[in-house]
């Protein structure tokens, strides 16, 4: 069989071949990339010559380039435009690479040419020492040091975690299109705009619902539509819907799932040295230790628990005595609120928001100001589904920076939430371009052309006009994206994102600061009707307003983060759990985060990213690198904002060195100095 991953793409760029690829492509290309890489590491540990840093290290990075290729392209389409076959692969291969990964790792005479290698490394430029010292971290945390019996339990557990996690996802995903919300009478969507109903439309179309409105669940607890809906009693379907996933019984609950993972992370913990989990994952973050991460969310969580009771009476007061205020009621209330206070109305800015405006005057547009880059859309090449856009990426010199690929819409087949991935990373030693892909979750409106047309028959026949949520998601993953294209580094260890976990978001979250700069706002916050920019008090006012309803976004976020902290700060002999919602409910209870008005942004049983997404133990990364982000926005106020000096050095101190520079030094020598947790506070009102 001819196999379009048995060898590398000869394809501009290196994209993948996807009109070549199919389903019955991936199983022979895995079986051959494990056995490939298996030899390659064979060849490494039974080399006769002393061990050296170019016959371990860079063997190491050298190998296993076929199962690179296919996992790449696998996990992207298993995440974003999955099927039976795909989702029943997955659930296969999950434990195999787990015990390839760990016949790697565990290897006593691979880890001893480390070590020796290690030793040496003083003689080595910064880049190739830092490699060494990465791999040495990374094999002893692993387990590379314990003694034979150690190990075949640390196997199994692998294994075993490996499988569970896959199977809490795919859950996920099946309960997340089972549960979604269907309307049969256009009147009960009063406050959505047309947009928003013609896209409810079509996703009732595409599941054989003509005549009645799908709403589908998105990954956090809140819905956007929750903010407009005026309908009280579909806005709690919609969030009774939301938090009952993966927790109402059936072939899809995850509450067994959550216990067993809980409570194998804590005995691999235990066997790996560590007290627990959360101790074991941030020993090699940039926290270091689990009461770090505790000291700064617990400095956060009371004031945070106060503003969103502050909040709370100011919208239990327009309310007034008719009901009380319930957590389905939060988004639609504080709208008014805002509107009240500010004069402002979010709703109001959906006409200033058509995305091609956002994407191309407004995302590209800051990062050609910022960085001289500029995206020419390639409609000739093919990506991994139709909806998918390819942009060629060109430095201001000419020189091609890489590929970026944008898959904007929600479909059954891609899981919640937004990410960017990876198709091929950059690295001076294999010679690889770089592919990076951003993924969204929004609402397709209706399309032209006939009444059950399909989704992709055509344009659609509305504009999609994106929610303000929606536009800062858009912007954070693109900041992702830059990072992953923008870093130049030798090594495939250190290429685009692959920085600490704790560190990931920070350059992401700080892209986020261009969408309400006023240049970048005034290029792309157009009417797509009447071409007429967003009205200027308008803008003035929504600035102001940037710290409203901060006391429950703070919250919600804390509550999720310190319930991470708590399902992985439990031992290998801590009593058994009996309940999740009773764990849940103490845990939230314990650090006053329990207003039952204030969920948390992810209850446990579809708590994605930490059950199944790797951010297990690992949720305060985003809190914990908005220190960094806050502190550098202040940086580029302070220094002209939107100017190519600024973007440079930026992207050449900071987004270009990748992994390849311990983070935090990668941040000093950016900012002068380490981060102040000021900004931070002063931005989420925190400081009173």
């Amino acid at each position: 069989m001819t196999n379009p991953f048995f060898t590398p793409s000869p394809l501009e760029f290196g994209l993948p071949p996807f009109a070549d690829i199919h389903d019955e492509h991936y199983a022979p290309a895995f079986e051959r990339g494990f056995a490939e890489h298996a030899a390659e590491i064979d060849a490494i540990v039974n080399n006769a010559d002393a061990p050296t840093f170019e016959n371990t290290l860079i063997a190491l990075e050298r190998a296993g380039q076929t199962l690179s290729r296919v996992a790449a392209v696998f996990f992207n389409k298993a995440s974003a435009d999955s099927n039976d076959v795909t989702n029943a692969l997955e659930e296969e291969l999950a434990p195999q690479l787990a015990a390839h990964s760990d016949a790697i790792r565990l290897n006593p005479a691979l880890y001893e040419r480390i070590r020796e290698v290690h030793a040496a490394r003083e003689s080595l430029d910064p880049e190739s020492r830092y490699l060494v010292e990465r791999y040495y971290a990374e094999f002893t945390q692993a387990g590379a040091g314990l003694g034979q019996a150690e190990k075949v339990r640390l196997t199994e557990l692998n294994q075993q975690l490996s499988t569970l996690t896959t199977r809490f996802e795919k859950n996920l995903l099946a309960d997340t299109n089972e549960l979604a919300v269907v309307i049969d009478d256009v009147a009960e969507l009063e406050g959505l705009g047309e947009g928003e109903i013609s896209a409810a439309a079509a996703a009732a179309t595409e599941r054989g619902l003509p005549g009645k409105y799908v709403i589908t669940l998105v990954l956090p607890t809140g819905h956007p539509y929750l903010a407009s809906l005026a309908n009280r009693s579909v806005r709690e379907r919609i969030m009774t819907a939301s938090r009952s996933r993966g927790a109402h019984g059936g072939e899809h609950d995850n509450h067994a799932n959550v216990l067993q993972i809980t409570r194998l992370r804590a005995e691999r913990a235990a066997l790996l040295g560590f007290a627990t989990h959360a101790a074991f994952v941030t020993s090699d973050e940039t926290a270091k230790t689990p009461e770090a991460v505790h000291a700064l969310l617990s400095q956060l969580a009371a004031p945070a628990a106060r503003n969103a009771r502050a909040e709370q009476d100011a919208l239990q007061a327009l309310i007034g005595d008719e009901f009380e205020l319930a957590a389905w009621d939060w988004a639609y209330y504080s709208e008014k609120v805002r509107k009240a206070t500010y004069d402002v109305d979010t709703a109001e800015m959906r006409p200033y928001f058509e995305a091609e405006r956002v994407l191309r005057d407004g995302v590209f547009f800051a990062a050609t100001q910022l960085y001289g880059v500029t995206f020419t859309e390639r409609p000739d090449l093919v990506a991994y589904h139709p909806e998918v856009r390819v942009f060629e990426v060109q430095g201001d010199d000419g020189s091609v920076v890489g590929l970026y690929l944008l898959d904007l819409y929600t479909r059954d087949s891609k899981r919640g939430g937004a990410w960017m991935n990876s198709l091929i990373s950059q690295s001076a030693l294999l010679e690889h371009p770089v592919i990076v892909t951003n993924n969204l979750n929004v609402p397709k409106p209706a399309v032209a052309g006939a009444q059950g047309a399909s989704v992709l028959d055509t344009a659609p026949a509305l504009p999609t006009l994106l929610t303000y949520s929606e536009v800062t998601t858009l912007f954070h993953e693109f900041g992702h994206a830059l990072h992953g294209l923008f870093a130049r580094v030798t090594y495939p260890k250190f290429a685009g994102t692959n920085v600490f976990r704790d560190f990931v978001e920070f350059p992401s979250q700080v892209n986020e600061m261009w969408m309400l700069w006023p240049e970048v706002l005034a290029n792309y916050a157009v009417h797509y009707e009447t071409g007429t920019p967003m009205p200027a008090d308008l803008t003035s006012k929504l600035q102001a307003s940037a710290g409203f309803n901060e006391g429950f976004a703070t919250s919600e976020y804390l509550a999720a983060a310190l319930l991470d902290q708590a399902w992985h700060g439990i031992t290998a002999d801590s009593p058994a759990i009996d309940g999740v919602a009773e764990f849940e409910a103490g845990a939230l209870a314990s650090v006053g985060l329990d207003n039952p008005a204030v969920p948390a942004r992810y209850s446990s049983t579809y708590f994605a990213h930490t059950f199944s997404g790797g951010y297990d133990a690992g949720y305060y990364s985003y809190i914990w690198s908005e220190v960094l982000d806050a502190d550098t926005v202040e940086w580029f106020r302070a220094n002209g904002g939107l100017t190519r000096a600024n973007g440079d050095r930026f992207r050449a101190r900071l987004l270009g060195v990748g992994g390849s520079v311990p983070p935090l030094e990668a941040f000093i020598d950016f900012r002068g100095r380490a981060a102040d947790i000021g900004p931070l506070l002063d931005r989420r009102g925190l400081n009173a």
